[in-house]
């Protein structure tokens, strides 16, 4: 199966639905895959437009994990503030 392209530099590909539990599955072409990024276990968010019968599918972006010594080596004097005296309320004991 593959795509073809169409005017405006987009690709359009004719798939089947088929069942898939209780569920209907797709399959992405591979060059429309590779274009995109997706591969297997690639969340991908899916959004509908109702009353025109449009389905939409994205990658979905991830956010980066930062490790602890990343996050420390950002550190910087000039992005570094003072420690803040919030005073004392109730009976706190420091």
């Amino acid at each position: 199966m593959r795509s073809k392209k169409y005017e405006g530099g987009g690709r359009m590909a004719t798939v089947v639905a088929q069942k898939w539990g209780n569920s209907l599955g797709i399959r992405v072409p591979k060059d429309i895959a590779d274009q995109l990024g997706i591969k297997q276990g690639t969340e991908v968010e899916l959004s509908v437009i109702e009353h025109e019968g449009i389905i939409t599918l994205k990658p979905k972006k991830t956010r980066k994990k930062y490790t602890l010594e990343e996050l420390i080596s950002q550190i910087t004097a000039e992005n570094r503030h003072e420690e803040v005296e919030f005073g004392v309320e109730g009976r706190e004991l420091i």
